[in-house]
């Protein structure tokens, strides 16, 4: 059984896979947000109920199981240049965080 669906002009088809075929983190949703009120917003609802142990660097796992990444904008700004010594600052710091905060990315970045 399959569904069609969409979400915000972009189409998706699901697929009923019954209970051999689990969700896993080789799908995820990407919500992208401007702001640390719309990261924290999204986290809440959607690791509401799910595994907290799933939850690393801006992803979260929901009660349903699905991956979902909580991307703020600035981002790939931030962590984007691999060469760069305050990228690699803001990126040691992505990776000890849950939830990601644009204020101590922003900070490690600058390297305060």
């Amino acid at each position: 059984m399959t569904i069609d669906f969409e979400i915000e002009g972009q189409r998706f088809t699901g697929l009923n896979g019954g209970p051999i075929f689990k969700f896993n983190e080789a799908i995820s949703f990407v919500v992208r947000c401007k702001t640390q009120k719309e990261v924290d917003y999204y986290w809440e609802k959607l690791s509401e109920g799910g595994d907290e142990k799933a939850q690393q660097c801006g992803w979260v796992k929901d009660k349903y199981g699905v991956s979902w990444q909580i991307v703020p904008d600035v981002l790939s700004e931030l962590v984007g240049d691999p060469t760069s010594e305050k990228s690699q600052r803001a990126m040691k710091a992505m990776l000890q965080m849950k939830k990601i905060d644009i204020e101590g990315l922003k900070k490690a970045y600058e390297g305060r």
